[in-house]
């Protein structure tokens, strides 16, 4: 059953997992690589089913320069050495724990992007040491799960002005 874009989007704003869905930053496209592209917005179970089969490390990687983080940064939020990242081929399947964390990282900024208005504002902000985080920058959180909470509870405050 053939959709247009417009119907999909309308959709899927009506289910509990809109933070899932792409906005125009396409994100998600960027990590999941040359299949997300033939489609212009992808649906929750899409992006479920290349979690589990893993990524591509190009389009980790891709994922990583987008959102300007460095190898480091990209390394340490993955649980995974620079070393070894580096050893993975451009094409070679990354673990499905390395693409849930990457899929987590395209909602995150997915969702900063929108309560900010603008992905280079959202980048500058993360990297930005925040009183609420004791100093630290959101960035530096986001190598747990509980940090990426933090971080997601802390742009609903920003989206409806609520400030520490």
């Amino acid at each position: 059953m053939k959709h247009k874009k417009d119907d999909i989007a309308k959709n899927e704003l009506g289910e509990p997992a809109v933070a899932y869905n792409v906005s125009s930053t396409n994100l998600f496209a960027t990590a999941i690589g040359n299949a997300a592209r033939q489609f212009n917005i992808m649906g929750s179970y899409d992006i479920l089913k290349a979690t589990r089969q893993g990524l591509p490390k190009h389009g980790l990687m891709a994922l990583a320069k987008k959102i300007s983080l460095t190898l480091q940064e990209f390394a340490n939020i993955m649980h995974i050495s620079e070393r070894t990242l580096q050893r993975y081929d451009d094409d070679e399947i990354i673990k499905t724990e390395y693409a849930e964390k990457a899929v987590e990282l395209a909602r995150l900024y997915t969702r900063g992007e929108e309560v900010f208005g603008s992905m280079d504002k959202f980048k500058i902000w993360m990297k930005t040491p925040v009183h609420v985080f004791r100093g630290d920058t959101p960035v530096s959180l986001l190598d747990t799960s509980i940090g990426f909470d933090m971080v997601f509870k802390e742009l609903g405050r920003i989206e409806h002005g609520i400030f520490a």
